[in-house]
């Protein structure tokens, strides 16, 4: 007896739902045991739900035109496990679909043993030792990137969380800082358990012990006595942004260098992950993360004016609103910003296209750039209206950056939709600095307009902590090629 059109479609989500939930195990294993990060076209199954797992394999339709076969993923996925991989990030969306189009006569084991020959040489660590990691102020960017590296402890990442350091120490800080990790507005509940150390003032987040440590000045802490040494410092209270400021920290006994979430002032280097992280030397002891508008635009610039030429161009961020502005009508120093954010949309400036040229020396003085904070309390968009060198398509464009999203050495940075339904709540979580949203593309003769989404929030932090690994030397491969 033949099955039903919805019992086929029914049996067909249980078969998925099978095979993700046997997934979930093998992805923690693998990561906790090996450091092996495994993805699905950029989106980490590390931590991910039955459905997430569905989900991603959905979302390749957006990068490769169909859905992946889940059968085979899980096919691989298990191929992978049985290999001594050393630490590093594998798609499993790509290592699918290239298998798939593979027209040789090759096994799947003979498939991956060439994909992944230069992981497949047995297990190793890529530090010999933890890094200490302390994040110096715990608004907005400190819990998210709080957040991320809890998520990413394991045996391959060894970047450590050991404290937060804060002003204040009134009565009830300890349980409000936890409770504010615990629960977000705009980006839920925590994914684990916090419990609070009352008496020693710690937090402890998915077995990770964390230091809450209270001072009123960066030079004002001894880590060494919390059993922290060596530590990376990310600055993100934005109060300090020169060499003098940023300095104190060093003069902290176990403190060794300072990352700031903030664009930088005098002669710091402004990093945009991706585009000119290889101007940082183990000898840079203050280094700056540059901002989240510069961070989301600078890669896709860089790939327009690396392909098609930019003469000119103006960007226009419609940004979300922030902590700095005014729930209500009140004095503010800067102009409009003293205006209600969550009733008016506000025109205001921003150095992004400055700050560009910083990571992007052949852009100087080719941008124009304004802001308009709006309404929302999380997820930005540019706009980036650029004259090009080279005349070329909407179909070009689009396709460029599409591959570019998926092949380059950017594809961490730029992410891509061709979807003509997305808001910006849909790109709430998103770790691409920036997502271009090809349906939006419009091309002229020798001109176009691209429309990049960006979490503002999480894009950042995903960025930071990618500098972050940088400069403790867990320099991953990404895999396959």
């Amino acid at each position: 007896m033949s099955l039903s059109a919805s019992e086929l479609h029914l049996n067909k989500w249980k078969n998925r739902q099978i095979l993700a939930e046997k997934m979930i195990p093998i992805v923690g294993q693998m990561y906790r045991e090996r450091g092996v990060v495994i993805r699905v076209y950029g989106r980490r199954l590390m931590n991910a739900t039955t459905i997430d797992i569905i989900k991603a394999h959905r979302f390749a339709r957006q990068m490769v035109g169909e859905e992946l076969d889940i059968n085979r993923s899980y096919e691989i996925l298990e191929a992978l496990n049985g290999m001594d991989l050393a630490p590093a990030r594998v798609d499993l969306g790509k290592l699918c679909y290239d298998y798939q189009k593979d027209e040789s006569d090759r096994s799947l084991n003979e498939f991956l043993q060439e994909q992944l020959a230069e992981i497949n040489t047995g297990r190793s660590s890529l530090l010999e030792e933890p890094q200490d990691v302390v994040l110096y102020g715990f608004g907005r960017i400190g819990r998210l990137l709080a957040r991320l590296l809890i998520e990413r402890t394991g045996s391959g990442n060894k970047m450590r969380l050991r404290a937060i350091v804060v002003r204040g120490g009134r009565e009830g800080d300890l349980h409000k800082r936890a409770s504010l990790l615990r629960r977000d507005s705009v980006h839920g509940p925590f994914n684990g358990t916090i419990t609070i150390d009352e008496e020693n003032d710690a937090v402890i987040a998915n077995g990770n012990y964390i230091q809450v440590i209270y001072a009123s000045s960066p030079d004002s802490v001894d880590y060494t006595q919390y059993g922290i040494d060596n530590a990376l410092i990310v600055d993100n209270t934005g109060i300090w942004k020169d060499r003098e400021g940023l300095g104190l920290h060093l003069k902290s006994t176990g403190a060794a260098k300072v990352l700031l979430t903030a664009p930088a002032k005098g002669d710091i280097k402004n990093i945009v992950y991706g585009v000119n992280h290889d101007q940082m030397e183990s000898s840079d002891t203050i280094v700056s993360a540059a901002s989240c508008t510069t961070n989301a635009i600078t890669p896709v610039l860089k790939a327009i004016n690396d392909e098609f030429g930019i003469r000119s161009g103006h960007l226009e961020t419609i940004h979300a609103y922030t902590n700095d502005q005014n729930l209500i009508d009140n004095y503010h120093k800067s102009e409009r910003r003293g205006r209600s954010a969550p009733l008016n949309m506000v025109i205001t400036s921003t150095g992004a296209a400055k700050a560009v040229a910083k990571a992007l020396p052949e852009l100087a003085g080719k941008l124009t750039g304004n802001a308009i904070r709006v309404p929302t309390p999380n997820v930005s968009m540019a706009l980036l209206n650029l004259n090009l060198d080279k005349p070329a398509s909407k179909e070009r464009i689009n396709s460029y950056l599409r591959d570019l999203s998926l092949e380059s050495a950017m594809r961490e940075q730029v992410g891509y939709t061709g979807s003509t339904e997305l808001v910006s709540s849909d790109l709430v979580g998103s770790t691409h600095a920036g997502v271009v949203d090809s349906a939006a593309t419009i091309v002229g003769d020798d001109s176009v307009v691209l429309y990049v989404w960006y979490d503002n929030e999480a894009g950042y932090s995903n960025q930071v902590v990618r500098m972050l690994q940088d400069m403790s030397g867990l320099n991953m491969k990404d895999l396959p090629h």
